[in-house]
């Protein structure tokens, strides 16, 4: 059936789903190092947003490239990489994949979290990420944003710091920024609840498809071209002890394996993407890819951190290369 957006959210609902996500997990290991699966293969728990970034986790579990590593890897669903933070903090997951990178950051910087960078999952790529109005809207360019409601994701995270870039590069002042899950963004729009969304695929297609949302501007056009958005994120605790060293390792290598198959083939990633998302076969045949990293760059990483602390999402400088697991 076609993705259909639910009904706005509350913080109550956030809540009880990070609540759920808690008590879902903590069955799945107490955080002290790789614990042993099905035949002996290593447990990795992952939490996972129902986004194209994780487009290689589920071609890795699909295609068996975990099993031939000798994992067990276990996916979570959840709808913002904002729930899965306490649950990383607490040891009851392992890692988080299509980590917001923006969250985890902060939460280092703060912290709340020694993270590590396990993997890259994508890279801004045209067309990945759109700011969409009704198709009658009054707002015809993005000057025409200042002071509207635009819908993200999580406030003060990589949705808002990448459109600030655009919205200074092309000298216009920057709407009002509200906080709506993905899932929920098509039906805000409808309802009027805000005046334009900021959608990343596959809720960028679905939107445009059902209620014929116009592209006022691509989210992922200059100066923030491919961009690093997303990662594989996990913790000092669990990286660094001496027992999950080659467990990190087989997850590195099943992840590359799984992103030469996208490259190679990037039906592949058309054909995964219903298998664990709301998106049709219909839609995912037409929905714009993003780029899928085969290795971290910390080059690329620190672009992101270098805008971070230029918009006084970071306080001090971060050196991403000093929290890439090699």
């Amino acid at each position: 059936m076609p993705l259909r957006p639910l009904r706005s959210g509350t913080r109550a609902a956030a809540a009880a789903a990070t609540a759920l996500l808690l008590v879902s997990v903590s069955a799945c290991g107490d955080g002290e190092g790789s614990s042993s699966g099905a035949d002996g293969r290593k447990t990795v728990t992952v939490a996972a947003l129902p986004l194209i970034d994780c487009a290689a986790l589920y071609i890795a579990r699909d295609r068996g490239l975990f099993e031939k590593e000798g994992l067990d890897v276990r996916i979570q669903q959840i709808q913002q990489s904002l729930q899965a933070l306490p649950a990383l903090a607490k040891g009851q997951i392992d890692m988080v994949a299509s980590a917001n990178y923006v969250t985890y950051l902060q939460a280092h910087e703060q912290g709340t979290l020694d993270i590590r960078i396990v993997a890259e999952a994508i890279r801004a790529a045209p067309r990945m990420m759109e700011v969409l109005v009704p198709e009658d809207s009054d707002i015809k360019s993005v000057a025409d944003l200042a002071g509207r409601n635009l819908a993200v994701n999580v406030l003060n995270n990589v949705q808002s710091l990448t459109f600030n870039e655009i919205l200074e590069k092309q000298g216009v002042d920057r709407p009002v920024y509200r906080a709506i899950p993905f899932p929920q963004m098509g039906a805000a729009l409808d309802k009027g609840q805000v005046d334009a969304v900021h959608a990343v695929e596959p809720y960028d297609s679905s939107i445009q498809d059902e209620l014929k949302a116009r592209v006022l501007v691509d989210g992922a056009s200059a100066p923030v071209e491919s961009i690093p958005l997303s990662g594989y994120i996990s913790t000092s605790d669990y990286a660094d002890a001496d027992e999950n060293g080659e467990t990190l390792a087989a997850f590195q290598r099943a992840i590359k394996a799984a992103v030469r198959i996208a490259e190679e083939d990037p039906s592949v990633v058309r054909d995964t993407l219903p298998t664990y998302t709301k998106v049709t076969e219909q839609q995912a045949e037409s929905i714009d890819l993003p780029v899928f990293p085969p290795t971290m760059d910390a080059a690329q990483l620190t672009r992101l951190t270098d805008l971070m602390e230029k918009q006084g999402m970071l306080k001090q400088p971060i050196d991403p290369a000093t929290l890439m697991v090699k």
